[in-house]
């Protein structure tokens, strides 16, 4: 998996930031081996802001989060893209498993 990490209008650089998020684009991988690319974006403006996009498999999973910490949002988004993964793989097994009448 390809990871991208991008920090926008933030004055330095974050190093254990970045490693924090990618430790969690990893962890990614124990919901679904499907996933190609992710990317990451942080954003300081009014809010602290991270946009997590995810493409796996012809399907683009994007979670945005604003808080007034980077970790707390970070944390937020990567929780609503594992709710996704999780919805996209149960499609994908419902609609093997479908019977035919």
């Amino acid at each position: 998996m390809k990871t991208q990490i991008t920090f926008r209008h933030v004055k330095s650089h974050h190093p254990k930031l970045q490693d924090e998020a990618n430790s969690i684009m990893e962890s990614f991988t124990k919901y679904t081996d499907e996933i190609t690319s992710a990317n990451v974006e942080f954003l300081n403006e009014n809010n602290k802001t991270v946009i997590i996009t995810v493409h796996m498999n012809g399907n683009v999973l994007v979670a945005k989060e604003e808080t007034d910490d980077f970790h707390k949002s970070l944390n937020e988004a990567s929780e609503k893209i594992i709710r996704q993964i999780k919805k996209v793989k149960t499609k994908q097994i419902n609609s093997r498993t479908k019977k035919v009448s």
